[in-house]
Formats: structure tokens, sequence, C-alpha cells
């Protein structure tokens, strides 16, 4: 809330692009290193353009982020509890732990689906993060893999 409120009085007086903060929703500085004017939202400065940043696995939830890491099927490969049938699954680090997003898609009927011990690598995914039932989930607006 402070650097919101940094960010609209940085606004409010012009103060220039090196003083103001970074995105609005999580006040990170975009990946080139450079701040930028407070955006109102993550997907401004984030999603948008190709100065956002990665949100890595503390993305801020009901906002769109950009997450990368390794897809893997959360019922075959992850064997995760409360999944019956093949769902997609980003796992993304988060310096020593990995933190697990499953994507609220059509499933094993996505052509990016990985099922049984397979994964794909560098995976990036833009939506919106949610939490329910205390697992982490993404609805997913755009997926970006190597295709083989």
């Amino acid at each position: 809330m402070v650097r919101s409120m940094f960010a609209a009085v940085a606004l409010l007086f012009g103060v220039g692009q090196a003083d103001a903060v970074g995105c609005g929703g999580c006040g990170k500085a975009p990946a080139d290193g450079k701040n930028t004017k407070a955006a109102p939202a993550c997907a401004k400065c984030c999603a948008a353009d190709a100065k956002g940043h990665d949100h890595g696995a503390k993305a801020p939830a009901g906002k769109e982020a950009k997450l990368t890491g390794t897809l893997v099927c959360a019922k075959c490969k992850l064997k995760m509890e409360g999944v019956n049938r093949c769902t997609n699954a980003l796992q993304v680090k988060d310096g020593e732990k990995t933190v697990t997003y499953l994507l609220d898609d059509k499933g094993m009927e996505e052509e990016y689906h990985e099922c049984g011990k397979g994964e794909k690598k560098d995976v990036t995914v833009v939506g919106s993060v949610a939490e329910k039932d205390g697992k982490k989930w993404v609805k997913p607006t755009k997926v970006d893999y190597a295709k083989k």
C-alpha cells in the first residue's frame, strides 16, 4: 500500500522515470532493470509489454501474471491428491522450493499437455492467478513452449 501511495504521489508530481517505483501490482522493476512509473495493475507492465518481468512463484492472486517453469501432468507425474483427471501443472522455482500452479484449461486436450512421466521445460504461462481449495491455479490466456 505504501508503494502504491508513493507511486501515486510520484505520478502526480511528475517524478522522473528513474525515481518512480515499479509495477503497481507487485512493485517489481521490469526485467530490463529500469523502473517504470507505477502501473495500476500488473497486466500493464508485467504481461502486456516486452519490458515486463516474471512474477515467479509470488504471482499476486487475481492479477494477470507471467510464470515460467516446467509443465507436467498433475495426475500422472505429480500424483497430486484430489486430482482425478489429467491436469496441466506448471512447477515454478522460488529459491529453494518449487511452487505448483494448476492450469485451468482443457487438460489433456491441450496440445501442450505432457502426460505420464514426461515434462516440458521453460514453459511460460500468462494468465490470472487464483487460489482455491489450498491449491494455486492460473487461467491461461497465453502458453509459450518449445514445440518439438
